[in-house]
């Protein structure tokens, strides 16, 4: 039996078993490494963190970015951006340095038992562990318009179903959203010669100034102080994760959307059908009236919207069983603890509790660190109805932690 299982292997989950590893606990970690950003993301993208922010954490800061890029010689400051091929590069180095080992299989069930959990992969063998960490990313969340829902994969997509863009060369594309992954999106669509225009609920498009440190304004401190915003009032959490860090687009990719890309303010899509080569949108103008376009695809970079519902690797009967707050997302303790004792959650689900930071590679650090604390004290307690550990063959019973 494992300590702990972490189920995913993104920056989070590799995060999180790095500090694991460290703390000598006994660690399974399944994923595909980056599997997010190499398979979902596409070719020429720029992070959207500044490059100081771009970590991944081990306990002892050995294995961080400016590390990687001296290894291989690569240039690049801190005023600009990161790009993705360089990004995903450094997760497969961190990965094979700090966490090595990961089995890139798919988990498809985590249900409790008897002392703890049980994780069963995508070729139906079971592995058994005291404690689960699920840090399953964002690619879970995709959310789509209600109106486009069901309209078949060839006209519509979520923004985060391509690593590549080729295919709509030299076609007719209609991008939803105002935020950075459409700006991006209809910035790489329009220099391959791709006829687009985005459609934007807003009035006007919003852009970040250039970078400085720390990374958010200071006014911003939810970013900088996740344990602190989590002891605010449900309803004040609520009041901010509507506020901040709404649509925006990073200073670095505003010339290459500006007098290039055309833009349909306030609109907001409202109904779709299928017609000969395309699709027909009807869009609500928010100043009132509505209007209709002909389109060859539909890519919404419209987010991600976490819940419960939607953390397919828990059991039913597990997923049963955990607490939640506002808009269905599950509640976790000070140490990214479920209601449930021994699981763990990280990253973007969390970001109800934890603050926007959570949504981010700047949340990495923080979660990993006081994660893996919580593990260790759930290991050294063990929840209501944990029978004492497994003995050794001499009969002393198996040493936990500390």
């Amino acid at each position: 039996m494992y300590d702990l299982l972490v189920v995913g292997a993104g920056p989070y989950g590799l995060s999180i078993a790095a500090h694991a590893v460290a703390a000598g606990l006994r660690v399974r970690v399944f994923g595909r490494p980056m599997a997010f950003w190499r398979d979902h993301m596409p070719r020429g993208m720029l992070l959207t963190s500044p490059p100081w922010a771009s970590d991944l954490s081990d306990p002892q800061g050995r294995w961080r970015l400016d590390v990687f890029r001296a290894f291989r010689g690569l240039t690049g400051g801190d005023a600009e951006p990161v790009p993705l091929e360089v990004f995903t590069g450094y997760g497969l180095w961190f990965a094979r340095n700090a966490v090595p080992g990961t089995d890139e299989r798919t988990v498809t069930r985590v249900a409790p038992r008897t002392g703890g959990f049980e994780a069963v992969t995508e070729d139906g063998e079971t592995y058994t562990a005291r404690t689960v960490a699920l840090a399953v990313g964002l690619l879970p969340f995709a959310e789509l318009p209600a109106a486009l829902r069901g309209l078949p994969p060839a006209l519509v997509s979520h923004s985060s179903r391509h690593a590549r863009l080729d295919r709509f060369r030299d076609r007719d594309v209609t991008v939803l959203g105002g935020g950075q992954g459409a700006l991006e999106t209809a910035a790489l669509l329009a220099e391959q010669g791709t006829r687009v225009r985005l459609l934007v609920r807003a009035d006007r498009l919003r852009w970040e100034r250039p970078w400085r440190r720390p990374p958010w304004p200071p006014g911003r401190w939810y970013a900088e102080r996740p344990g602190l915003y989590r002891r605010l009032p449900e309803r004040a959490r609520s009041r901010i994760a509507a506020r901040a860090l709404g649509p925006a687009g990073s200073w670095w990719v505003r010339e290459r959307v500006e007098h290039r890309v055309e833009v349909l303010y306030g609109r907001e899509v409202a109904g779709a059908r299928e017609v000969p080569g395309g699709l027909r949108l009807e869009t609500a103008v928010r100043r009132g009236g509505s209007a209709v376009l002909e389109t060859g695809h539909v890519i919404a970079a419209t987010g991600f919207r976490p819940a419960l519902g939607r953390l397919r690797p828990l059991s039913p009967e597990l997923r049963a069983l955990l607490a939640t707050g506002a808009g269905g997302v599950p509640e976790v303790g000070p140490e990214f603890e479920s209601s449930y004792p021994g699981l763990f959650l990280a990253g973007p689900v969390t970001a109800a509790c934890f603050g926007p930071a959570a949504r981010f590679l700047h949340g990495v650090p923080f979660t990993a660190d006081t994660l893996v604390r919580g593990v260790r004290r759930r290991l050294r307690t063990g929840p209501a109805g944990w029978p004492l550990p497994p003995a050794h063959d001499d009969g002393a019973p198996e040493a936990l932690p500390r």
